[in-house]
């Protein structure tokens, strides 16, 4: 099934949005997916994510490849919006037709994606890109869900994030293919190398080289070296991508169910989940019997 930009971005929206007349379009796209390259970008707020992005844009676009781009913006969870903007810095390939650029709000999602990444990446895949970049959220160090969405995760810092003890016990960073010291110009980038190597040879059984690149992305300084331990990466995953994509479908079936078994407590339980909720915050009920007694009221069915 061949998609105008157009038609993907309303099908991206309805998708988002758990339309069922999007799920259904994704249904039939699905068994188109699977060919193209997918690049996870992550890493430390401020660190350069969205121009390292920009870069790797425009290198791979220099090379005749096709790139589709997933943008993730965290959600207020004050107000429930969101600014999207990261793909303002990406402004110069508006208008080339071999780049598709979309951003998605994570609407609480925690991980470091949106719920709907792996519906979007697989439009965008289906639409034929020979290479999906998605940009994660700032993360700390426990978002790691985008190592499971992609089959190369590149991790970017800067100098001057930390010392080496936080290099060290950084859970972001044991999830890298390719490491990434961008704004490399600054003073302390060779430190930064120093500690990141020292981290990776304290990983037990991790007998995957990780290379570290510098680079300064504003200028381009540094991205063909980037592509190419990308290409690297690539050449060597073997099994890895398999395992990556068991990862991943484990983790949305994971969520569908829940989103489902939700939906039924709206629909099974007399004034629906949030008034279970209620009955919980006001420790009228302990949160196991409240389980349980969803999970009654599910298998028997909506109520009358």
């Amino acid at each position: 099934m061949k998609l105008s930009f157009r038609d993907a971005a309303r099908l991206m929206r309805d998708l988002d949005d758990r339309l069922p007349a999007g799920v259904e379009r994704l249904q039939a796209l699905y068994p188109d997916a699977g060919r193209a390259f997918l690049i996870g970008v992550t890493g430390n707020p401020g660190a350069g994510k969205s121009t390292v992005v920009d870069a790797l844009i425009t290198h791979y676009r220099a090379l005749g490849k096709t790139v589709g781009v997933v943008c993730i913006d965290p959600t207020s969870p004050f107000s429930g919006g969101a600014i999207l903007g990261d793909r303002i810095r990406m402004q110069r390939h508006a208008t080339d037709d071999g780049v598709f650029i979309r951003s998605v709000a994570t609407r609480g999602h925690l991980g470091g994606l949106s719920r709907s990444t792996a519906d979007i990446v697989t439009v965008m895949d289906a639409m034929g890109f020979d290479i999906v970049l998605v940009e994660t959220v700032g993360v700390g160090q426990a978002e790691v869900d985008v190592v499971g969405a992609t089959h190369a995760c590149v991790v970017v810092t800067v100098p001057g994030l930390g010392d080496d003890i936080q290099a060290i016990k950084a859970g972001i960073l044991e999830i890298a293919d390719v490491l990434v010291v961008n704004k490399a110009d600054r003073e302390g980038a060779d430190r930064t190398v120093r500690d990141l190597t020292y981290m990776l040879d304290l990983r037990a059984g991790k007998a995957r080289e990780v290379e570290i690149v510098k680079t300064v992305a504003v200028r381009g300084d540094g991205i063909a070296d980037l592509a190419g331990a990308i290409d690297r990466c690539r050449a060597k995953a073997g099994d890895l991508v398999i395992e990556r994509r068991g990862m991943w479908a484990r983790a949305q079936l994971g969520e569908l169910i829940r989103d489902r078994v939700v939906a039924a407590a709206e629909a099974s339980w007399p004034g629906g989940f949030e008034a279970l909720v209620a009955e919980v915050a006001g420790r009228r009920l302990d949160p196991y019997a409240a389980v349980e007694r969803l999970l009654a009221a599910v298998s028997a069915g909506p109520s009358r």
